[in-house]
This record gives C-alpha cells, structure tokens and sequence, in this order.
C-alpha cells in the first residue's frame, strides 16, 4: 500500500506549541504537520498519540506508534511515503517487513505528544 499525504518542506521553526500539543522546536515537513493536525482534530487516544523521527537504514524516517490494540503503528519515508508496520498488529510484529527496526533505529526524537486530556 501507498499512502502519500504530502511531502514539501517547511521552512517556519515552530516557536510555541499550539494547546494540547507538544512539538520539538525544529523545522518539520508540512506532511508531518498535516499528519499531527490530523491526529489532534480526532478524539484523544489512550496512550496519547506521538510522532517520532529516527534513522534507520541511513534514512530519516517517520515513526506514528499505533494507538490502541491489535493495531499496527506506521512508519513513513523522508517523502512521507507509507513504508509499511513495524509493529503491532494481531502477533504485535507489524507487517513482517521491519523486524529490525527496533535496534537498527537511531536518533530517536519525539516531534509530537498529544497532551490533550
């Protein structure tokens, strides 16, 4: 599966965190932020939804933690591509395509928490 939700680059540092959000002072894709708007125009998850960036395989990526059970969490291409699952899912091993990725992930930087309540 394919999934693209836009990949252009933002050049505007985020100074401040909008309310109920929590955002690392850096410049982030506009993918990246539609993704967060997203997340935050739907009802707060349990545990909190995140967005974290890592390298991996040399590559930055882009890591959304799945938010409830048997689910499988994402992990999008420096495109903003949908690479695939890393994790999750019914056996919690994701698509099977990522078994690595827990310990070949590097760099590890939370963007976004949801810190709604």
């Amino acid at each position: 599966m394919l999934f693209v939700f836009g990949c252009e680059s933002s050049k505007k540092t985020v100074e401040t965190a909008p309310e109920g959000s929590k955002v690392v002072v850096d410049s982030l894709p506009v993918c990246v932020k539609v993704l967060i708007e997203k997340r935050k125009s739907e009802p707060v998850t349990n545990p909190p939804s995140k967005v974290f960036s890592y390298i991996y395989n040399g590559k930055k990526v882009f890591y959304v933690p799945a938010v409830c059970c048997d689910m499988f969490s994402d992990l999008y291409n420096d495109s903003c591509r949908l690479m695939g699952h890393p994790d999750g899912g019914f056996t919690g091993r994701g698509d099977g395509n990522f078994a690595d990725f827990d310990t070949a992930k590097k760099g590890e930087k939370l963007l976004w928490a949801d810190t709604r309540k």
